[in-house]
């Protein structure tokens, strides 16, 4: 239950949020509010994942 619920959220974070590395995106110069949005990316990624 858990899984499928962050596998389903991981899909709407794919068409709803934009993704950094299509735009080459360095880290380092990122803002907090994109460096935000990858930390939730890798979360719920990571979560669906395992």
């Amino acid at each position: 239950m858990k899984q499928s619920f962050f596998k389903f959220l991981a899909t709407v974070n794919k068409a709803i949020l934009p993704s950094f590395t299509k735009q080459q995106l360095d880290l380092s110069k990122a803002s907090k509010f994109q460096m935000a949005i990858i930390g939730w990316r890798y979360f719920v990624t990571t979560k669906a994942l395992g």
